[in-house]
């Protein structure tokens, strides 16, 4: 497939109105969906803000290259856009953009459609292309430039391919580049990287991890004889062959921004050895989050390997009690046996919790300790005068609980990175014991030590203090803390406050299903979700010349995900227009929670929204309390938003 194919003149934008990043997306989106390429423009948007939160798609020299894939997306497409002045994108070099490609990838698209899409995106590291294409006027013009490139380029790569295989005595290096999507990137570094290895006379073998999976894989003799390896990525890679290997370790934009650069600190020697047993190249410890930022990523690995369970577990649990309080009592067989499932589930949750966010931390190795120490805060109650409680089941209740799940999986976590850094310089004959004895060993006597003696002990005073306050919490005091709870639900609808308000609620409530109080802040946070949906839902019906027809199709859908307890149904409408939507869900959030607070309203369940609520204790005000946080937020979002501009 050539390129013009993916490139056609009526996806062209010789001269973008937008004079900022919002506004141009915007743009080129409306254009998208007038040529029939996207069907739901909200939904595209979305990807489009998914991805540039990830990191910039402004990869620097005048250019960026928003992309999405998804099922928004009829068919494969590249949109051009110009601008005359230049549009502040927060690209990586922070200088403006000149030339806009909107990648657009359908989720089932075949790998000839990809192919061309990698092949465009090689295309834009040459300079010449995108200095003839800042000075194109005609969209005809611009497609022909790219087919000019696109002849040269299969010209060149046919006649490389023609000449005798290379000595083997060049020297080479050997890479991986990979991003988020895979759609664009992916390929400016791979190309990057091998012209500035042919600069210097090496020979460069990159293996593409993108959307059409692991492409030019490496073999064990090329990374044999590599004198050094770069990888250009976003996202994780299979390290361990490269182990014993100078390495080079980067984001990908470093691969398309800075090859020169990683190839010279292979050919000189900068590069530290990568060692697969926990060891990291200087390199690496340059790319690493924020301590904050890492934190976040090893507890969301927990959390989401968590939520099955308290999801599953807690609805067949809250299904029990409608069956105990209306059709048969605490004696139905239907109820027990729904019940005991539910509880054998959350039974697993902090396990699953704490040997999750160990895995995140010190890998494999880090698993079973991280499970055992999260086993240990529900069945110990401590090293002074506490005894193992046989039935897990119906008295995983102990005072460490949710907080000493959380703290023994970074405790496990970390213990198995230093008993790595502290086994580094054993023999090489004794490395096969490391994973088979050493780790599992040491872990699992250490975190036992550690949680029985100290975690337990310390939890248990923190866990009994906070459960004595907030069942003793007054309705003022509780108004404020629902408040704050249902707010904190719609300020990203779904990233790191959201999940951390849920996650609080969740944790009280899994300490104990039974407390008045964790009921209540489980129905602050499920109003406090559901309102985003339902705000959106009322914005779309009643307030139509603020929102696109692909928004109110959209809009539709959110009456049933708001009903749910589904917050990311307002995630395209927030990601479209965040400084009207967010703000407006925020307020009616608090509205509800609020008032959750003031009527004490609990909901023993942990997720379900309004499907659950036979079992609130008021169930009238649980859909007042919903309602009225909603319309608030419906009515200022439908009178604060601007009417729509068409596209012309």
């Amino acid at each position: 497939m050539k390129i013009r194919d993916i490139l056609a003149p009526e996806s062209v934008i010789m001269s973008l109105k937008a004079t900022n990043k919002e506004d141009a997306i915007q743009e080129m989106a409306d254009l998208e969906v007038e040529t029939g390429i996207v069907n739901n423009e909200a939904d595209f948007i979305a990807s489009i803000w998914a991805r540039e939160n990830e990191s910039t798609t402004g990869i620097g020299d005048g250019i960026a290259m928003p992309h999405a894939r998804n099922e928004s997306i009829n068919k494969a497409r590249v949109l051009f856009a110009k601008s005359e002045q230049g549009i502040d994108y927060n690209s990586l070099d922070g200088q403006p953009v000149y030339l806009f490609f909107m990648i657009a990838a359908p989720a089932g698209a075949d790998n000839t459609h990809l192919e061309a899409l990698a092949k465009l995106s090689s295309l834009l590291i040459n300079p010449d292309l995108v200095s003839a294409l800042k000075k194109a006027k005609t969209p005809e013009e611009v497609i022909a430039l790219f087919e000019e490139a696109e002849e040269k380029t299969d010209a060149a790569k046919k006649a490389e391919n023609e000449k005798p295989t290379s000595d083997t005595d060049q020297p080479l290096i050997v890479g991986v580049t990979a991003c988020i999507n895979g759609i664009a990137h992916t390929y400016m570094a791979q190309e990057a990287l091998i012209k500035a290895g042919k600069k210097r006379g090496v020979e460069v073998r990159i293996e593409t991890n993108g959307s059409e999976g692991v492409k030019d894989k490496l073999t064990a003799a090329e990374i044999s004889r590599a004198k050094g390896v770069v990888i250009a990525s976003d996202k994780k890679v299979d390290m361990p062959r490269f182990d014993g290997k100078p390495l080079v370790n980067r984001p990908v934009v470093d691969g398309i921004n800075k090859p020169d650069e990683m190839i010279d600190n292979i050919l000189n020697d900068k590069a530290s050895v990568y060692h697969s047993d926990g060891q990291v190249s200087a390199e690496e410890d340059n790319t690493k989050q924020s301590f904050w930022g890492s934190v976040y990523k090893n507890l969301m690995n927990g959390v989401s390997h968590m939520l099955p369970f308290v999801i599953g577990g807690g609805i067949l649990m809250a299904i029990s009690f409608i069956i105990e309080n209306y059709a048969g009592g605490p004696k139905s067989p239907a109820f027990i046996f729904l019940n005991n499932a539910g509880n054998m589930a959350f039974a697993f949750m902090v396990p699953i919790l704490s040997g999750y966010i160990a895995e995140s931390i010190g890998d494999l190795p880090a698993l079973m300790p991280g499970f055992v120490g999260g086993f240990m805060a529900t069945v110990y109650s401590g090293a002074y005068g506490g005894a193992y409680v046989a039935n897990v089941v119906t008295n995983a209740k102990s005072p460490a609980g949710f907080l000493g799940g959380l703290a023994s999986g970074f405790i496990a976590g970390y213990l198995v990175v230093g008993l790595k850094k502290l086994c580094a310089k054993l023999p090489k004959s004794l490395e096969g014991m490391k994973p088979m004895l050493i780790y599992p060993i040491l872990g699992l006597l250490l975190i036992a030590l550690i949680m029985y003696y100290i975690v337990n002990p310390i939890f248990s005073s923190i866990n009994f203090a906070i459960t004595n306050f907030l069942n003793q919490m007054g309705t003022g005091n509780l108004v404020v803390l629902t408040t704050i709870l249902a707010a904190m639900m719609s300020i990203d609808m779904g990233g790191p406050f959201n999940k951390a308000a849920y996650v609080f609620a969740s944790g009280a409530f899994a300490n104990d299903p039974h407390s008045t109080v964790a009921a209540v802040m489980m129905a602050a946070v499920m109003v406090g979700g559901m309102v985003p949906a339902f705000a959106t839902a009322i914005g779309t019906t009643f307030f139509k010349n603020k929102f696109t027809e692909d928004e109110r199709r959209a809009g539709i859908t959110n009456w049933i995900l708001g009903f749910s307890f589904i917050t990311e149904g307002a995630i395209p409408f927030a990601a479209a227009d965040a400084k009207h939507v967010i703000p407006s869900c925020i307020v009616g959030s608090a509205v509800g929670g609020a008032l959750v607070g003031f009527w004490r309203i609990g909901v023993p369940a942990p997720h379900g929204g309004l499907w659950v609520s036979p079992l609130a204790n008021h169930i009238l005000l649980y859909f007042v309390a919903t309602i009225v946080g909603s319309i608030v937020a419906g009515v200022i979002l439908g009178l604060w938003k601007k009417n729509i501009k068409h596209h012309n």
